[in-house]
């Protein structure tokens, strides 16, 4: 490691501790609660650091958990841990990209000497909670909020959580590339194959059984279709009881607590940027503007390119994240997007699966690699934060981060207004159709362009087989193509043309 002797050693953040817990009791309704899984995700990284580091803690940041509706999790973790109350901090939105910028937020402190330890953790106990709502005869949903809190249109056609959401991505980005729907399954199947590789070997990882391409993207009862395209082995898990957490201090600081030199990871320069919260409200379907801002200024403030990376973490919800973000970064496709395990196998704990991916990345790093790469996306493609982990030492000071939120929004176009009140025939920007439970549709939802230039949200009814399979069946591409919207109700109807 090199030893920057012009650069103040105590202001030079590093990862000395990382901490996972996979909670599986053989009654479910007996699992930690997520304060219980933070906990003990803090004790691991504490023994991992050598002990005595949550006692220095200055600031605990933590990853709000969404299983346990109104539970106290600051007020329990100062029990939990000794750290005072008035140095412990929840954030207000369980998104996937809070774990990397929490951990951005502590390493500036560091650098401005404001504070020397810091300690960042998450903690989702989802299968205990839905055991437990089972057995209490009830259960809201996972994103019940996302509903109550949705504008009438969405709730209307049911435009409502996350995987109603993405599919509206994949599929307007596999008519941009040109692929066919079987091409686009098969980089699907080959990301996701690869994702479960990691997850066999990954220490914090949920599943640990691999998968080939041909099993992920082949709809059956054990892969049930969730939205077109995607099958259950191509989306979040979050039936998982996972608590993770990671402690932060200065290069100085590490050195003084007798740390040996291999285990200490820098924490590089980030950058941060987000979308409007309407997921609806997207110039476009095809790349995200605050994506790419975070992922390019990332790069530029560590002066590193894809040629001196050697691993990545990039988000992996639902494919088509990683799909963009690989293609922003220049990632091959035939190398793993994950150290974890990714989304589906290493386990979905709603806003802290990049709490895990730091942690298996300090194990790598510590291993030998010398530069990982962390993207983190977050609500509805609507929350993006990148940053570097190394092994070496910066020989020259970070520059300044910059306004990367003013990048983000000089490359956005505009944002076409919102209706169903338009009729006619229009060409279908971008759509999906949403199975239940038994693998049959519920309903699609297709997205056209108006020439007056609104966005025309529409229904397609579960009983249109016609229009459900021109839709589905990959013999044509129907993006760009023309539909009928028709009044029908209180619902636009679409149907394929």
């Amino acid at each position: 490691m090199s030893d920057p002797t012009h650069i103040d050693s105590t202001r030079l953040p590093v990862i000395v501790g990382v901490g996972e817990v996979n909670d599986r009791p053989a009654v479910a309704v007996d699992g930690l609660d997520p304060a219980g899984l933070m906990a003990a995700a803090l004790a691991a990284a504490d023994a991992d650091a050598g002990g005595g580091w949550l006692a220095r803690c200055e600031r605990l940041s933590i990853v709000p958990q969404i299983g346990f509706p109104g539970f106290d999790v600051p007020a329990a973790l100062a029990r939990a841990t000794g750290i005072a109350h008035d140095r412990i901090e929840e954030t207000g939105l369980a998104s996937g990209d809070t774990p990397i910028r929490l951990l951005d937020e502590a390493a500036a402190a560091i650098r401005a000497g404001t504070i020397e330890v810091a300690a960042i953790t998450g903690g989702e106990a989802l299968r205990t909670a839905a055991a437990r709502a089972k057995a209490a005869g009830g259960g809201a949903g996972l994103f019940a909020g996302s509903a109550q809190s949705a504008a009438p249109l969405r709730r209307r056609y049911g435009l409502i959580g996350p995987s109603d959401i993405y599919p509206l991505y994949e599929n307007a980005l596999r008519a941009e590339l040109g692929q066919t729907l079987a091409e686009a399954q098969v980089e699907t199947g080959r990301i996701w194959s690869l994702m479960s590789e990691v997850a066999t070997h990954a220490d914090g990882a949920w599943l640990h059984t691999p998968r080939t391409p041909d099993e992920i993207a082949t709809p059956d009862a054990d892969n049930r279709p969730i939205a077109f395209p995607y099958t259950k082995l191509m989306v979040a898990n979050a039936s998982v009881n996972q608590g993770a957490a990671m402690i932060v201090t200065s290069l100085a600081a590490a050195r003084a607590a007798g740390i040996a030199e291999d285990r200490i990871v820098h924490v590089g320069a980030g950058a941060g940027a987000h979308e409007s919260e309407d997921p609806l409200a997207r110039a476009g379907w095809t790349t995200s503007p605050s994506m790419r801002a975070s992922i390019e200024r990332a790069l530029a403030l560590n002066a590193i390119g894809v040629d001196t990376i050697d691993l990545v973490e990039l988000y992996s919800c639902f494919p088509c994240v990683p799909k963009m973000a690989r293609r922003l970064l220049g990632w091959p496709l035939d190398r793993p997007i994950t150290v974890h395990g990714g989304l589906t196998f290493g386990g979905g704990p709603i806003g802290n699966y990049m709490g895990h991916a730091v942690a298996a990345m300090v194990r790598r790093i510590r291993g030998g690699a010398r530069n990982g790469f962390l993207f983190a996306n977050g609500g509805h493609c609507s929350h993006n934060h990148s940053l570097l982990l190394t092994r070496e030492a910066p020989v020259t000071p970070l520059p300044a981060p910059g306004d990367t939120q003013a990048e983000a929004d000089a490359q956005r176009g505009p944002i076409p207004p919102l209706t169903d009140a338009i009729e006619g025939a229009l060409p279908v920007e971008t759509y999906t159709v949403v199975y239940d439970r038994t693998g049959a549709p519920a309903y699609g939802v297709v997205l056209s362009r108006a020439p007056t230039g609104e966005r025309v949200v529409a229904r397609v009814l579960p009983d249109d087989a016609v229009s459900i399979a021109w839709l589905t069946d990959g013999a044509v591409e129907p993006v760009g193509r023309m539909g009928i919207n028709r009044r029908e109700g209180d619902l636009l109807v679409w149907r394929a043309a």
